[in-house]
C-alpha cells in the first residue's frame, strides 16, 4: 500500500443537531435522595435533566423556541438517541417535543 492509498481518520469533533433538535448532555444520575435513601441502580425514571450543549440551526433562528445553549432542562428520555463516543455516554441527540421544561433562574 503506497503513502497515498493511505486514509487518515480524523475523530468526530462536534455533533450538530438538525431539524428540531438539540444536544444534551444528561445530568450524573441520582444515587440517593435528599432524605438518604439508597436509590436501586435499575430504578426508571421517566424525565431527566441535563444541560443543552447545542441547538440545531432551525431552533437557533425561531424566536418563539426558548432553548438556548447551556439552558438547564427536563427531558423526556424514551426518544433520546445516543451519541456513543465513550463508554460513560451522557450527550444525546432529543427532538424537540421530547424536552417538557426549561429552568430559569427569576
Amino acid at each position: 500500500m503506497d503513502e497515498k492509498d493511505k486514509i487518515e481518520v480524523k475523530p468526530l469533533e462536534t455533533v450538530e443537531p438538525i431539524g428540531k433538535r438539540v444536544l444534551i448532555c444528561k445530568d450524573e444520575d441520582k444515587k440517593q435522595t435528599k432524605g438518604g435513601i439508597q436509590l436501586p441502580d435499575n430504578i426508571e425514571i421517566p424525565t431527566i435533566t441535563g444541560r443543552v450543549v447545542a441547538v440545531s440551526a432551525e431552533i437557533e433562528n425561531a424566536p418563539d423556541i426558548p432553548l438556548r445553549r447551556y439552558d438547564k432542562v427536563l427531558f423526556n428520555p424514551k426518544g433520546a438517541i445516543p451519541v456513543d463516543f465513550e463508554g460513560d455516554n451522557r450527550l444525546f441527540v432529543v427532538e424537540l417535543e421530547n424536552v417538557v421544561a426549561v429552568f430559569r433562574k427569576s
